[in-house]
């Protein structure tokens, strides 16, 4: 699975803001997508001091939620740690991961935000838009915004605003239990990132794939460490 919109990675930050601003343009917030068949969680692991990232791509059956592949990459990250530029340290190892895939996803999940970012173009925006894939933003923490506090059932939720703008939802995804950050990425509304936040979350707070995705990352990043030198 590679990206169908290639740009450089050796950018400065500012220079990576300006490419925000320019990609927010593409993002669709509409329903613009087939039958899901296969769905692909992603995350992420670093130390912030470090230049090495490690990231798995967990592909699964949709709705069965069976794993059909586990992708893992290893590679080294330049691009300084600077809020609201995630996507620049974080997407050159996940392509990494996601170019060991051979057959299209339907959705691509990420442990992170998609609208609700200062730029409207966080991590789930910026891989939905060159790859070309629907994707959802499933964050455990707020970046920017303000809303109420949900009622404290599963599936209750309250939107999340910036500067009068909704750029996502703050949905509790069970009983009793902290709420989740919802925002679409790409050709997805709000209503469809909501749903699908749902039902992505079956037993836990956090959806399978993102739960998935962490233990794969992790236990590689275990391994790598303990196989050096």
């Amino acid at each position: 699975m590679l990206p169908t919109l290639r740009h450089s990675w050796d950018l400065t930050p500012t220079e990576a803001i300006a490419l925000q601003r320019e990609l927010a343009t593409r993002v669709e917030l509409a329903d613009r997508f087939r039958p899901l068949r296969r769905i692909c969680g992603l995350d992420v692991s670093y130390d912030r001091g470090d230049e090495w990232f490690f990231a798995a791509a967990v592909v699964f059956s949709y709705p069965k939620m069976a794993i059909q592949q586990v992708a893992l990459a290893k590679a080294r990250s330049p691009f300084p740690y600077v809020p609201g530029l995630l996507s620049f340290r974080e997407i050159p190892v996940v392509a990494e991961a996601l170019a060991q895939i051979g057959e299209p996803v339907d959705l691509l999940v990420c442990d992170g935000q998609g609208l609700a970012h200062p730029r409207r173009f966080g991590l789930a925006c910026h891989l939905g838009v060159i790859y070309d894939t629907p994707s959802l933003g499933l964050a455990k923490s707020r970046l920017i915004g303000e809303a109420d506090e949900p009622g404290p059932a599963r599936g209750a939720w309250t939107w999340l605003r910036h500067d009068g703008e909704r750029i996502g939802q703050v949905v509790r995804t069970r009983d009793g239990v902290a709420p989740l950050f919802v925002s679409p990425g790409h050709r997805l509304t709000f209503g469809a990132a909501r749903k699908l936040a749902l039902a992505l979350c079956r037993q836990w707070r956090l959806p399978e794939t993102t739960r998935a995705a962490h233990e794969a990352v992790n236990e590689f990043r275990r391994h790598s460490a303990s196989t050096v030198g």
